[in-house]
């Protein structure tokens, strides 16, 4: 599975993908421990400290967002879906 970044998270794993051996189920949460192995860093900016996704961290499975999703991190993948990671995105004019 090819996980896409933005943003700041770019420079952290070294570009706007990254692939990860993927087995036909494992869920959004391995995904992500085999990232955080990976980046350690990015661990720290992911999850809170109870091993929570922080709310302002986006991570979109097809398009649709696990904080959302009935499963959450437990949501389970196929090969062919797609997952995008966003960090915290702030700015715009008042």
């Amino acid at each position: 599975m090819v996980v896409h970044f933005y943003a700041t998270f770019r420079p952290i794993v070294g570009g706007k993908t990254v692939e990860v051996p993927l087995a036909e189920g494992a869920t959004v949460a391995q995904v992500l421990e085999h990232l955080f192995d990976r980046y350690p860093e990015l661990r720290a900016q992911m999850m809170d400290g109870q091993g929570n996704l922080l709310p302002y961290v986006h991570c979109f499975v097809n398009g649709r967002d696990v904080h959302y999703l009935p499963e959450g991190l437990q949501t389970p993948l196929r090969l062919e879906d797609r997952l995008d990671i966003f960090p915290p995105v702030g700015g715009g004019c008042i």
